[in-house]
């Protein structure tokens, strides 16, 4: 086994499925992997609010070969009932390790390209393993990257920024200003800095509390992502189609109006359905240490606005929903006054035999 002490740890997030049915996971990787459900150690169970729990898997340890210089690697699955997984690389620094090293690490692993095939690979590997526990399974492309720097021991005198931006150049007070804004930190042995990017903890303890609420957040940036995607999709279709039924005969026009109709309903409550479940797969409610860090983290990663983007489609689709039932109900009135005049016309004609005899 790897003794960790400080590493650098690397994400990769991926929607594969509209969502993965967590007790059949752990059924199925009772007998062959290492698993667990997610549990924070260091905060009371009644302070946070988890209604699934993901489950975590051992992907095995490795050796890297990066800069010239061979790392010891331990690869980590978390499988979320949202329909994510998410691949973490823990990269183990030798200790004592120079700053300078550090530093370089983090300006490579965050321009580099070359880790993807072998996140991709992890990817799958979990993927097959797991593939009837997913449901509407698909790999659309989205993905969610980040860097967290995780230190058992620090030294005071480094330097957080160049690990943060992955930049050796110097930069102004303004940026180091802005780097360091999002920084907390409890007792005198611990500090979290968060930017967009990355992070960086600093727990004595050897707690992964932090990074569990950071990917927690990064969980649902990369479903609002999805979701936000899926309704411009799906909008760009109701508009094709809305045009398609204005060029058809009008008794066509009412059938397709009603499909166009049930499907935007159904996507609507889908949607408000899945988006619920995003922003309560966790709630911090007691402790006010982790509250500050996970709505920091969730404020730096924009949720709000993608979940603003997604509630303003919605909006639009059901303002089109609306237009579209008043149409309707505009071509039914027009087709029952038509009926009762040819009715009352039938009518008449009928009685004029008898009215000239």
């Amino acid at each position: 086994m790897i003794a960790i002490t400080n590493s650098i740890w690397l994400y990769r997030l991926y929607d594969v499925a509209e969502e993965i049915q967590l007790h059949l996971v752990e059924q199925i990787l009772a007998e062959s992997k290492p698993t667990a459900r997610l549990r924070l150690s260091r905060i009371r169970p009644k302070s946070i609010h988890i209604p699934n729990p993901p489950v975590t898997m051992e992907l095995g340890e490795e050796e890297l070969d990066l800069l010239n210089e061979r790392y010891p690697v331990k690869f980590t699955a978390k499988i979320y009932d949202l329909g994510v997984i998410s691949i973490i690389m823990r990269l183990i620094l030798g200790s004592p390790c120079a700053y300078e090293k550090i530093r370089d690490l983090a300006v490579y692993l965050s321009d580099t390209e070359e880790l993807e095939d072998l996140f991709a690979k992890k990817r799958d590997e979990v993927r097959n393993a797991l593939a009837q526990t997913l449901i509407r399974p698909g790999y659309r492309g989205f993905m969610e990257d980040y860097l967290i720097f995780y230190f058992r021991q620090w030294n005071p005198e480094w330097d957080p920024v160049p690990l943060l931006l992955g930049e050796d150049e110097p930069v102004s007070r303004q940026v180091r200003r802005d780097t360091l804004q999002h920084t907390f930190t409890y007792g005198e042995d611990d500090m979290t800095i968060i930017t967009w990017s990355s992070a960086l903890v600093y727990d004595q303890t050897g707690s992964y509390d932090i990074p569990d609420l950071l990917e927690f957040a990064l969980t649902q940036l990369l479903e609002l992502r999805y979701y936000d995607s899926v309704l411009s999709e799906e909008m760009a279709k109701m508009y094709d189609a809305i045009e398609v039924a204005e060029a058809v005969t009008r008794f066509k026009r009412l059938r397709q109006y009603r499909q166009i109709m049930n499907k935007l309903m159904e996507l609507v409550v889908e949607i408000n359905e899945i988006t619920e479940r995003i922003r309560n797969s966790l709630k911090v409610t007691e402790d006010v240490f982790y509250a500050r860090i996970y709505g920091a983290a969730l404020a730096i990663f924009r949720t709000r606005a993608w979940m603003e983007s997604i509630q303003q489609k919605s909006s639009v689709i059901m303002q089109n929903y609306s237009f579209l039932s008043n149409r309707l109900v505009n071509q039914q009135s027009m087709l029952l006054e038509l009926a009762i005049v040819l009715l009352f016309v039938l009518e008449i004609l009928l009685t004029l035999p008898s009215f000239f005899r």
